[in-house]
């Protein structure tokens, strides 16, 4: 799409008051021209928020100088990503102040994150040049030190999370000591700075840094206009605030659980060089040196993002039996036929064989990254799966990985154990999708599975996962209630909360933590405030088993009855009758289809299926107890 279609296409979404279409979402997601970006974020900034199609995302931007473009360039960036951005901005030359008695907030309305553009101004004398460099040095470190206190006073006082950036020293300052020994001490003063602020996150996780000195020094980009500084203290060009609203995005995006999850690859001339069916195993170039050594290096690339959880899929138009043996057979082939979850070697078309793999995968065709080498393809998967993101393979082969990654489809804001092993996870549901077809009911099936749900209160080891979840599940999301690390290790350490997690497992493995539940205790009435469960375990009656133990809890600990709530949204239509077959009667329903339901515990039937096994750690439970 180019860059006037681009514009046209954003500005009719605007103005017809819906978000812009997947596809123009995902061209607006590759564009790198700072100027066409800025045009289409002032645009933007009449749209709704909350938009169908649109996450909402509250975002407070302060900085220690002029702004400029970034409020813009931000508002492009999180719309390409799907997110609907309220963006507040500071006043200029209040950023301490702001940051010290957390104005960035909008009355009681918190923000979900908030971007601390920080220059070097910050950290320097108002005049260094000609002093002393252990004095320069000296203040930086104390600057820092102050700007620690200011970071974690307002995460203290917010659950937002806080954005900060590392800094790039310009050349006026670095240049104005002429002693080289200086330069080495000053410059060796700014990477620990750096450094530093990069270390702030294991200090505390609601602090995010955002490396822009280092996108800086890759991308080779001019970080200041010495003009536009000197006229209105802007401390960076609009190619180095694209950088870092890019980066932004991408923790945005993680946070909001609108990352992706499945990498799909073709593989003539992606995964090798060469058509396998006219060359062999033997003809095709993989490993050695270039062009063999760029595709090797792209295998490689997929398979450490397989380590860290992205499921991988083969689809390709060839031979299946010669795909198998080159991918089991070649010495330098590091994708094994194990390696993808789905393997779709045919002559279907492609759009066709990323759709049965998800169905086949349980997942949203929104979830995929496409990387493919043919221009038809590509255009044809775009027009039939706006949805999917495609990734171009043709061209140089040395570029390959950096296409791959350089988005963040796949970014998430920490790995968990479930992580490492989802691309496994997957793999057995779409072997239990072929072990169902041997069963002539599907009560048969479930009862053949063995299916066994393990409830437990979430603990510090377990809190990412759950948080994960509740950001990253859509189809069974019961409130839409996102709670974040903060928010869940919050409840977990109340007496006046439940959160739980619930692990399944079943003859094909261990799916690990798949549910959870946030719960309000009351001394009579227990509330939920959500549940979300996998789609990776839906239609198996795992939610009714949950919805047993929740009551089951709620009875031992004295409560007479439960209420819960379902918010329909767009995607979770497939839990609207959850609560009503959890045995629950409807009390209410306001205008937005918002429905309140309850159950008294006293004479409640089980209605967990009979194919479920229910077990709860004793040591869980205990340690539960004790902490409230």
């Amino acid at each position: 799409m180019d860059n006037t279609h681009l514009t046209e296409a954003v500005r009719t979404a605007v103005a017809e008051g819906r978000a812009p279409e997947p596809g123009t979402r995902l061209a607006l997601a590759a564009a790198e021209d700072p100027a066409l970006l800025r045009r289409i974020g002032a645009a933007l900034k009449s749209l709704d928020p909350e938009a169908p199609g649109l996450r909402p995302v509250r975002l407070a931007v302060l900085g220690t100088g002029t702004l400029g473009a970034l409020p813009d360039l931000l508002r492009a960036t999180l719309v390409s990503a799907g997110l609907g951005p309220r963006i507040r901005t500071g006043e200029y030359g209040r950023f301490e102040m702001e940051l010290a008695l957390g104005t960035f907030q909008e009355g009681e309305q918190q923000p979900d994150a908030v971007l601390c553009m920080l220059s070097e101004e910050f950290f320097l004398p108002a005049v260094p040049q000609g002093m002393p460099v252990k004095e320069v040095v000296a203040h930086v470190e104390s600057r820092l030190e102050e700007l620690r206190g200011l970071l974690f006073g307002a995460a203290g006082r917010s659950s937002a999370a806080l954005l900060v950036n590392t800094v790039p020293l310009s050349r006026a300052v670095r240049d104005s000591f002429i002693a080289i020994r200086d330069r080495a001490v000053l410059a060796q003063a700014w990477h620990r700075l750096n450094g530093d602020l990069l270390g702030l996150a294991a200090e505390d996780p609601q602090l995010v840094t955002l490396d822009l000195a280092g996108l800086l020094a890759l991308d080779a980009v001019p970080a200041r206009d010495r003009r536009l500084h000197s006229y209105a203290d802007m401390p960076y060009t609009d190619t180095a605030l694209l950088l870092l609203a890019q980066e932004t995005r991408r923790v945005l995006q993680a946070r909001a659980g609108l990352s992706r999850k499945v990498l799909a690859l073709d593989a003539d001339n992606t995964l090798w060089g060469g058509v396998l069916g006219e060359l062999g195993a033997h003809g095709v170039q993989l490993g050695g040196l270039y062009p063999g050594k760029a595709y090797g290096a792209l295998q490689r690339a997929a398979l450490g993002l397989r380590k860290q959880g992205v499921v991988l899929v083969l689809a390709s138009k060839n031979d299946a039996a010669l795909v198998e043996e080159m991918l089991a057979g070649h010495p330098e082939a590091v994708l094994r036929p194990d390696t993808f979850s789905v393997l779709a070697a045919n002559w279907n078309a492609k759009a066709e064989n990323l759709n049965r793999a998800a169905g086949s995968l349980g997942l949203g065709i929104d979830s995929f990254v496409f990387v493919d080498d043919s221009p038809y393809e590509r255009e044809h998967v775009s027009t039939e799966l706006p949805q999917v993101a495609v990734v171009p393979a043709d061209g140089d082969p040395a570029h390959l990985v950096e296409r791959l990654l350089r988005q963040g489809w796949f970014d998430v804001p920490e790995l968990t154990a479930t992580d490492h092993q989802r691309p496994d996870l997957y793999r057995s549901r779409a072997l239990r999708s072929e072990y169902s077809g041997t069963f002539s009911s599907s009560e048969d099936y479930l009862k053949a599975l063995g299916i066994s749900v393990t409830a437990a209160p979430v603990t510090p080891f377990t809190t990412g996962r759950v948080a994960q979840l509740a950001a990253r599940t859509n189809q069974f999301n019961l409130t839409n209630v996102r709670f974040d690390d903060t928010a869940t290790a919050a409840m977990r350490d109340s007496a006046d909360h439940l959160v739980a997690s619930f692990a399944v497992s079943d003859r094909f493995g261990d799916e690990g933590i798949v549910g959870a539940a946030w719960v309000e205790r009351g001394e009579r009435e227990w509330r939920v405030l959500n549940l979300v469960l996998s789609c990776r375990v839906l239609g198996r009656g795992v939610e009714l088993a949950i919805a047993d133990w929740l009551f089951e809890r709620a009875a031992e600990a004295g409560a007479d009855r439960v209420t819960a709530r379902f918010v329909p949204s767009a995607k979770n239509s497939v839990a609207a009758d959850t609560w009503e077959r959890a045995g629950l009667a409807l009390v209410s329903e306001d205008a937005d289809g918002v429905r309140t339901f309850a159950v008294d515990l006293a004479g409640r039937p089980p209605v967990a299926p009979d194919w479920i096994g229910l077990t709860s750690p004793a040591s869980s439970l205990d340690d539960q107890e004790n902490l409230a």
